[in-house]
């Protein structure tokens, strides 16, 4: 499935793509997501992720240690910290780079279920155990008054107040910097952003520019970048998405999203895509 959302010339993609990353599942899947959200720990068996990132799950999951190197996790009383073993690696990866370039500490939001699958809320991906949302705030005085779950605080918005543009005050040189780490960490994918980022991005990037390439915009996005890795080697029943297209990604195809906003007007998503049959044995697995 394509999860690239691009301007006009690949506009049915679209509808697929707002199935992948859309909030609010419907009502129809409600028991299926509690069903996933009520089991409070991975299966004990090798890792491997199954399905589609918005139709999957992930056995063998591990879980991201709540503190590490250069990050923490946020909002633990989710238990939303498992993934699969390279996502768990590549987090840990990313942190100690940015420690390392001083970018103070990472805040770490939703990576997916102990067996991934679909959520009661927040989220139609991180089902495979392959995503993960990363905080764009970097002050580490900012959740100091959060209480010992850490679910007292939300992540800001590096928008500014008419969302037309970066909030100066809050998005720092030290953001391209991380974006370009995470981007050239060997087991990512692709990165979504709000486009202003992105255009950020493009206007001031230097040097060796292909980490472009795996900086995708979306709709919303502005707190948070979410990363997500491609399927494992050990897991032959995952679904990689559809190659990114060549290229930078900072011509039309960027311009097209500032001409077209989500409707205001609720629409139901797109039918969801079925399960696999495999996640049936990791949903009831002891």
């Amino acid at each position: 499935m394509q999860a690239v959302p691009e301007p006009p010339a690949r506009r049915r993609s679209l509808t697929g793509t707002l199935a992948m990353l859309c909030l609010c599942p419907s009502l129809a899947l409600a028991q299926q997501a509690s069903d996933w959200s009520q089991v409070e720990a991975p299966t004990d068996s090798p890792p491997r992720s199954i399905g589609q990132t918005n139709s999957g799950c992930v056995a063998g999951a591990h879980a991201l240690p709540l503190e590490g190197a250069g990050y923490q996790v946020m909002h633990i009383e989710r238990n939303r910290f498992y993934g699969h073993p390279q996502l768990v690696r590549t987090i840990e990866s990313l942190g100690q780079k940015a420690a390392a370039r001083g970018l103070g500490v990472l805040q770490i939001g939703d990576l997916g279920q102990p067996r991934g699958g679909p959520m009661s809320f927040g989220h139609r991906s991180h089902q495979t155990g392959l995503d993960v949302d990363i905080w764009f705030n970097l002050d580490p005085k900012f959740y100091a008054g959060a209480n010992l779950l850490r679910s007292n605080v939300n992540a800001p918005s590096m928008l500014n107040a008419s969302k037309k543009g970066l909030n100066r005050a809050a998005w720092k040189p030290g953001h391209i910097t991380l974006l370009e780490l995470a981007a050239n960490l060997p087991a990512v994918d692709r990165i979504f952003v709000n486009a202003y980022i992105k255009k950020e991005l493009c206007e001031r990037a230097e040097g060796d520019r292909e980490w472009l390439r795996k900086i995708r915009p979306w709709y919303y996005h502005d707190d948070h970048f979410h990363l997500r890795i491609a399927c494992p080697a050990d897991s032959p029943a995952c679904d990689n998405q559809e190659p990114i297209p060549a290229g930078e990604g900072c011509d039309a195809s960027l311009n097209w999203w500032f001409n077209h906003q989500p409707s205001s007007t609720p629409t139901p998503p797109p039918p969801k895509p079925r399960l696999p049959d495999a996640c049936q044995a990791v949903l009831s697995a002891p």
